[in-house]
């Protein structure tokens, strides 16, 4: 016979029972739905694009985003017959071509760089609508001397509004880095995002020490940002990941708010370091394996 169980230790059992199939903890048991992407942006910028789409294939890089300027070549000055060769090398890889990473800023006190800068940016639109990518990332790049930051914010979320409104036309989206002195900030970042208010216009959570929310504290965390910026992220960039194991910055946890908020894209991999191929290959390999670690969570 079994022992009787007095209806207090019931209810404790099955309370106890019912807290492990908490949504959060359900979550955690889940795989990520997010998956590892890179960034041309420095470990690939010397390799040509059939070179980035091979590596990627070996070592199991589910996307591309190409940054401008590097060996690849994916840029606006493509011809339609290049932009479809392009086009069907990411196809044929079976690598996402994610979208292009531009150097467009606006927040220059000259609205004639604004407004280049703008044009640039549609330039870019165009381009990864024509890829099949999903989108254009762009930057702030700080505020300039002897502005007011609460301007330059607005300002950078009305031009903001602008490359928005043509992405949304091209069915594409505007990925806002967290970048720069003062517009890294979280906060100000979301008072940039609040001055924009466009639906294709979203972040790219870059991974900044700015982040952090304490950085004397033990353990380092992120949430407090999260928080702030979680609503608009629409991409996301990662560094080094063994600064998770040094306590630098925290990519476990980012990996985790990331599973709560169900992101469902890509972290992409944005080292400073530019590697030959041979190198790039063991580097990140390396890395997707410190990547699976972290995300388990």
């Amino acid at each position: 016979m079994h022992p009787r169980i007095s209806r207090r230790r019931f209810l404790q059992t099955t309370t106890a029972s019912l807290a492990l199939c908490t949504p959060s903890a359900l979550a955690a048991a889940e795989p990520p739905r997010f998956q590892l992407g890179l960034v041309t942006y420095n470990v690939a910028k010397d390799w040509d694009l059939p070179t980035i789409l091979k590596v990627c294939r070996q070592v199991g890089i589910a996307a591309v985003e190409c940054r401008t300027t590097h060996k690849h070549g994916v840029e606006p000055s493509l011809t339609a017959e290049q932009r479809k060769m392009v086009r069907q090398q990411f196809a044929d890889s079976g690598v996402v071509f994610w979208g292009c990473g531009t150097v467009c800023e606006f927040h220059s006190n000259n609205p004639q760089v604004v407004a280049k800068n703008i044009e640039d940016c549609k330039q870019f639109i165009q381009l990864v609508k024509d890829l099949g990518g999903r989108g254009v990332k762009v930057r702030p790049n700080g505020v300039p001397k002897g502005a007011d930051p609460q301007k330059t914010f607005v300002q950078i979320g009305q031009a903001l509004q602008q490359c928005g409104k043509a992405a949304a036309d091209a069915g594409v989206e505007i990925w806002v880095e967290v970048h720069g002195a003062i517009t890294q900030i979280p906060q100000n970042m979301k008072t940039i995002m609040e001055a924009c208010e466009h639906p294709a216009v979203g972040v790219c959570w870059n991974s900044n020490s700015a982040d952090i929310d304490d950085p004397t504290g033990t353990p380092k965390s992120v949430a407090k940002s999260f928080g702030l910026l979680k609503k608009w992220i629409k991409s996301c960039h990662i560094n080094d990941l063994e600064n998770d194991a040094k306590g630098t910055y925290p990519y476990q946890e980012l990996f985790s708010l990331l599973r709560g908020i169900g992101y469902d894209r890509y972290t992409l991999c944005e080292v400073g370091r530019a590697y030959n191929v041979d190198d790039g290959i063991a580097f990140l390999k390396k890395y997707k394996a410190l990547w699976e670690e972290l995300v388990k969570g």
